[in-house]
């Protein structure tokens, strides 16, 4: 994690230091989620992200670093424990503050561009909340406080207007109890307004 998180810092700053642009935004969007693992029938959950966002290039190459609180988690309906499946819907609830570090190309000019980007990210969990009504006890509330991910996707920008279409895959298990192997899968929409 301490060598990510230096790298990304020394890209940023080589970046920085030869960039030819910088900008500015703010981003709102929607996110539809999943919590994949062992734990049982998983369904989507639809959530939002709101934050803001920079980005630092020149030659068509750029850094992206981006701050926005979000809300993720799961739905689940028969689980399986110990080879038993178990009738009964459950639902897990997160609030995270999402920091993610993307590198990408755009083609185009300025104000009509494409994009790529893929980079890590980082949550850290702001506030958790869990429903179930199964037979057996269940460990829905023993989450970890941060996970790492990985966001990859396409976007387009037209004048100040900045369009995002991302898939972000859990690398780490989520579950502290181990009962469960889960990680966090989203697919991202975002609508960017560039401030300059």
């Amino acid at each position: 994690m301490k060598r990510i998180a230096l790298s990304g810092l020394l890209l940023l700053a080589a970046v920085t230091t030869y960039s030819q642009s910088f900008t500015l935004g703010i981003k709102t969007g929607l996110n539809l989620a999943t919590l994949k693992g062992n734990a049982g029938d998983e369904s989507n959950r639809l959530g939002y992200q709101a934050g803001g966002w920079a980005r630092i290039g020149g030659a068509g190459f750029y850094v992206q670093p981006e701050v926005y609180v979000g809300s993720k988690g799961g739905e689940f309906g028969s689980i399986r424990q110990n080879g038993t499946t178990y009738q009964g819907d459950g639902k897990v609830n997160f609030t995270t503050l999402d920091i993610p570090l993307l590198i990408g190309k755009k083609f185009g000019f300025d104000k009509l561009n494409f994009r790529l980007m893929s980079g890590p990210m980082i949550s850290f969990v702001l506030n958790q909340s869990s429903k179930e009504n199964y037979a057996v006890a269940t460990d829905f509330d023993n989450y970890k406080n941060q996970t790492i991910s990985l966001q990859s996707g396409a976007g387009v920008d037209l004048g100040n207007l900045s369009v995002d279409l991302r898939y972000e895959k859990g690398l780490d298990n989520i579950d502290k109890s181990g009962q469960y192997d889960q990680k966090q899968n989203l697919w991202h929409l975002s609508l960017g307004y560039k401030i300059f």
